[in-house]
């Protein structure tokens, strides 16, 4: 076994730029829904930003750089059962572990659903969401109920978890987590068999114009529907 380690290119730039976002919107949501009143018009904002950010992920889950693809950390209850015993891969230790990617995919669908929910409450006083229109009053009610309790606190629950597995590898497992979000690079022993990212300015590039396009296309939605 090769005992050098290298840097490897796992996180691209737009993955990211993404990922600290989402994690600051999602931040100043809770404390702008906390708030209410005058900050709610803010509070919208940040909940299109968010449908702007996730969208743009779910399409660069597709396209994105080699360890942001989706088929690079789906894993199969066989391998997180085999994980959980002690027999991992290569791979696991470079991108989203099978455990870690559970963490992934719980944010993504719990996000999205406050997003679907959030379009579609009705506080009753002064902030309704652009789709409550094509809901009926149940259904308006209880994604509102939905949006302003349980969602709220599961979006918290799993933040604090995701904050605790991250000092859990920084403390107990001597790996820090937070630094390859930021310059992008891994230190790995098996960089001769396994794949970077590619993360050139064509990727870069490619990356932004996406996104702006999704962004314009939200924009433009939520003004037709508003």
């Amino acid at each position: 076994m090769n005992s050098t380690t290298r840097p490897l290119r796992v996180w691209d730039l737009p993955t990211r730029i993404f990922h600290w976002l989402l994690a600051l919107c999602v931040i100043s949501l809770v404390i702008t829904g906390m708030r209410g009143g005058g900050a709610m018009e803010w509070h919208l904002k940040l909940g299109y930003s968010v449908l702007t950010l996730l969208i743009f992920r779910v399409v660069w889950g597709f396209i994105g750089g080699h360890w942001s693809r989706f088929k690079q950390f789906f894993y199969s209850p066989l391998t997180i059962l085999r994980y959980l015993r002690g027999q991992s891969k290569p791979e696991h230790d470079v991108g989203h572990n099978p455990l870690g990617s559970l963490s992934v995919w719980g944010l993504l669908f719990i996000l999205g659903a406050q997003i679907a929910t959030g379009l579609m409450s009705d506080d009753e006083i002064a902030t309704q969401g652009p789709l409550v229109k094509f809901v009926s009053g149940a259904w308006s009610s209880l994604a509102t109920s939905y949006h302003k309790h349980w969602g709220k606190w599961i979006i918290m629950v799993l933040v604090c978890l995701h904050i605790a597995a991250i000092l859990f590898y920084l403390f107990k497992k001597k790996e820090n987590l937070i630094r390859p979000m930021l310059h992008g690079d891994k230190e790995s022993h098996h960089t001769e068999v396994l794949p970077a990212s590619k993360d050139a300015a064509a990727q870069r590039i490619t990356a932004l114009a996406i996104f702006i396009v999704i962004a314009l296309g939200v924009a433009y939605a939520v003004q037709r529907l508003g």
